[in-house]
């Protein structure tokens, strides 16, 4: 598969992404991830550009990872949430947007609880939106840096095997980590208790099981998800106990698992429920990857966005000099393109 340019306005979904946009940026994550590794982790790609994270869901990873990255690239951060916001007061979430592109916003950063929110909001305005998670629909930015981290450690996604295990009917990072997966072709296995999978979940392009030792059974990467107790999770099992005791990532139940089997988790993680505290920690747990390798994975989808004309070539960040001021472009950068 070759890469292709992504020369969207917005980023809202995976599913309607080609398997060569996922792959440019996946490729442009590499070139933001070496600024996060330098003792001055900043360049002037966005100076001047505004980005505001709108968060009607509470968001620890998510949020704080946006903000990281477009101070990162020098933009202007704004964070606003539901509780904060004129929402509060009656305002609808149309007027609410339109005000804060008023104020020359460049990125709209959004999460909502209602499936299609950022679709909507998209429509409605002329600034980039990207979608933080909407409802039980997707989260394309947490799917690109899963797909991210797995690339790192697996280097091709062709013949792949992947387990997603557990609350499948009510996790957007599932739908956009199997539409994310099978594109690039992975072979997906979703599992989890039969209330817990998705009405005709065979729909989804994955296999299907409600055994878990089934799903690790040569499973090159495992993917634990948590119970979604804010979306009416709660009320399709019994309890945590049982679940842990059925569906928890244990040693024991990994003894029969590939030697250099992955373990992943989106996060937030309830230890001793989706896994125990050994797992989690264990050498075969890349769940701290995951939150690093995000940042760059959101600078590279900020610059896309609003740093980037659609005509233009994708071009690497600037280095810094020890006193923090950037080298001369290399050939083939443009001091203007790494100014903007």
């Amino acid at each position: 598969m070759i890469p292709e340019p992504y020369r969207r306005k917005d980023l809202l979904s995976i599913r309607e992404l080609s398997a060569g946009e996922i792959l440019f940026l996946l490729d442009q994550t590499d070139s933001f991830r070496e600024v996060n590794e330098r003792d001055i982790k900043k360049v002037p790609t966005l100076r001047g550009k505004t980005v505001v994270n709108l968060f009607f869901e509470a968001s620890t990873r998510t949020r704080a990872s946006f903000e990281i990255a477009g101070k990162r690239l020098s933009a202007d951060v704004i964070n606003l949430s539901a509780s904060t916001s004129s929402a509060k007061k009656g305002e609808s979430l149309r007027d609410t947007a339109r005000n804060i592109e008023a104020m020359a916003t460049d990125v709209l950063v959004v999460r909502h609880s209602a499936s299609g929110a950022p679709h909507y909001l998209s429509r409605e305005l002329r600034c980039s939106v990207v979608n933080a998670g909407d409802g039980c629909h997707e989260h394309p930015t947490q799917a690109l840096l899963d797909l991210y981290t797995i690339r790192e450690h697996k280097k091709d996604f062709q013949g792949l095997n992947v387990s997603i295990i557990g609350d499948i009917a009510h996790s957007r990072v599932a739908r956009s980590d199997i539409a994310g997966l099978l594109k690039l072709g992975a072979n997906v296995t979703i599992c989890g208790p039969a209330p817990m999978l998705p009405a005709a979940a065979e729909c989804l392009g994955a296999r299907v099981t409600t055994r878990l030792d089934e799903a690790i059974e040569g499973a090159d990467v495992a993917i634990a998800l948590r119970i979604q107790l804010e979306r009416g999770a709660g009320a399709t099992f019994p309890g945590n106990r049982e679940y842990a005791a059925t569906y928890g990532l244990t040693r024991k139940r990994l003894k029969g698992a590939k030697r250099n089997l992955l373990i992943m988790h989106p996060g937030p993680i309830n230890r001793g429920v989706e896994m125990s505290p050994d797992v989690a920690d264990g050498p075969f747990s890349v769940i701290l990857e995951q939150v690093e390798y995000g940042v760059a994975s959101r600078m590279a989808i900020l610059y896309l966005l609003a740093g980037r004309k659609a005509d233009e070539p994708p071009v690497s960040p600037p280095r810094l000099e020890e006193g923090g001021q950037s080298e001369a472009a290399p050939a083939g950068r443009t001091e203007d393109a790494l100014a903007r």
